[in-house]
C-alpha cells in the first residue's frame, strides 16, 4: 500500500472518535447504543482497529460498551441481530469473563436448534424490524451469525460449531451465486424457488467477501474445509475483480455502471481481497485492487471523520432501478467497514 502509515492511523483515530460520540444516541444509522446489527458491524470492526492498533482504549471501550448494553441482548432473538456476539469470543479470551462464554454458548445453541430455518436448512434471514422474510436467505447472514459461529469455533475447537458454520457459509454460497459471473444475488426465496428480483448488490457481496476468509481461517484446525468453499470464493473475486470501476470502487449494483458508487460495500469487498491474500484463498494480484480502493476512500471520509456515500439499510428491493434509490447516510457499518479496510491497509 502505497499510503503511508501515519496518515491510515490518523484516519483510523478520526473513524474511531466518530463512531463513539455520543451526539448520535437515537439515529438509526449512528446510534451505537442499541443492540441490532448496525452496532455490531462497528462494534466488530472496531474490535480489529484495536487489535491491529494495540490500542488499548479501543478494547476498554468495548469492554464498557458490552457491559452497558448487555441486557439488551435478552431480547427478541432473530439472526440480524446476533452481529455483536462476534465480539465475545475474542473479549472472552482477553478477559477470562466466563459470563462472556456462557452467553456465546447459548447463543449459538439457540440458532443451532431453534432459529428458523428454510426447507434447504439455510438460516431464515430474520430482523429486529415488525416485517417478515418467510424462508428468504439473505447475503448478509454469513456476516452477522455465521461469522460469530465460527469465531466461537474457533475458540471453543468445537466440531458442532466449526461444522454448522461451514455449512451455513457454503449453502449461502450455493444459494445464492451466480455461476454465470461468480458474482452474488442478494437473496434467494426458497418457497418460490427464486432470487427475487435478482440484484446483484455490491453490499450483500461485500459481506460474504469479508467472511468467508474469516471464517476459514477460524475453522483451520476444527474442521476439513472443502474446496468448493475456495473455488466458489475465487469465482466470487474474480467476478469483483471484473467489475470495479476504474476509480477503485463498486457501483451499488455491481453490474450497472450507470448507477451511484456505494463506500461500504466497496471498503467491504477490498478488504476481503486483503483477508482473502492474507490466508492465502487469493493470489496477491487482489492486493492492487484494494488498494485501488482505499485511494479512492480517503478522500471521503471527512475532517471529522465522517464517511460519506454510504447507503442506508437495503432489504431486498423489487427492482435493480429501486437499489439506486436507497437515502445515503452515515452508518456505523459504513465507518466500520471503511474502518476495517484501512486497518488491513496499515
Amino acid at each position: 500500500m502505497v499510503n503511508t502509515r501515519r496518515m491510515l492511523e490518523e484516519r483510523l483515530d478520526l473513524l474511531f472518535q466518530y463512531m463513539i460520540a455520543q451526539r448520535h444516541q437515537g439515529n438509526w444509522g449512528m446510534d451505537i447504543g442499541h443492540w441490532d446489527w448496525v452496532p455490531g458491524v462497528g462494534l466488530i470492526s472496531l474490535l480489529e482497529y484495536g487489535a491491529v492498533s494495540g490500542q488499548g482504549k479501543v478494547v476498554d471501550y468495548l469492554l464498557r460498551w458490552v457491559n452497558r448494553n448487555k441486557h439488551k441482548a435478552e431480547g427478541v432473538k432473530v439472526i440480524n441481530s446476533l452481529a455483536p456476539f462476534a465480539l465475545f469470543p475474542e473479549l472472552y479470551r482477553l478477559t477470562g469473563d466466563r459470563w462472556l462464554l456462557q452467553k456465546a454458548v447459548s447463543t449459538a445453541d439457540w440458532m443451532l436448534s431453534a432459529a428458523p430455518k428454510t426447507r434447504e436448512g439455510a438460516l431464515e434471514h430474520t430482523v429486529t424490524e415488525n416485517v417478515d422474510f418467510p424462508e428468504q436467505v439473505w447475503a448478509d447472514t454469513v456476516y452477522m451469525a455465521g461469522l460469530f459461529l465460527a469465531r466461537l469455533a474457533g475458540l471453543t475447537r468445537e466440531a458442532r460449531l466449526a461444522d454448522a458454520a461451514l455449512e451455513q457459509t457454503l449453502l449461502h454460497l450455493r444459494l445464492l451465486q451466480d455461476p454465470a459471473t461468480g458474482l452474488l444475488f442478494h437473496g434467494w426465496n426458497s418457497r418460490e424457488g427464486n432470487h427475487m428480483s435478482a440484484v446483484r448488490w455490491a453490499r450483500a457481496n461485500a459481506w460474504i467477501t469479508l467472511a468467508v476468509p474469516q471464517i476459514v481461517t477460524e475453522l483451520q484446525g476444527v474442521t476439513e474445509v472443502p474446496d468448493e468453499l475456495y473455488s466458489r470464493y475465487a469465482s466470487l473475486a474474480a467476478g469483483l475483480q471484473s467489475n470495479q470501476a476504474a476509480n477503485g470502487l463498486w457501483h451499488t449494483v455491481l453490474d450497472r455502471p450507470d448507477f451511484v458508487q456505494e463506500t461500504s460495500g466497496s471498503a467491504g469487498i477490498a478488504c476481503g481481497f486483503i483477508k482473502g491474500v492474507k490466508c492465502g484463498m487469493l493470489e496477491p494480484s487482489y492486493l492492487d485492487n484494494a488498494e485501488l480502493t482505499v485511494k479512492a476512500i480517503l478522500p471521503l471520509i471527512a475532517a471529522d471523520g465522517e464517511v460519506s456515500g454510504v447507503s442506508g439499510g437495503t432489504p431486498v428491493m423489487p427492482s435493480a432501478e429501486a437499489y439506486n434509490e436507497i437515502a445515503v447516510y452515515p452508518t456505523l457499518y459504513g465507518q466500520g467497514l471503511v474502518m476495517q479496510l484501512l486497518t488491513q491497509a496499515l
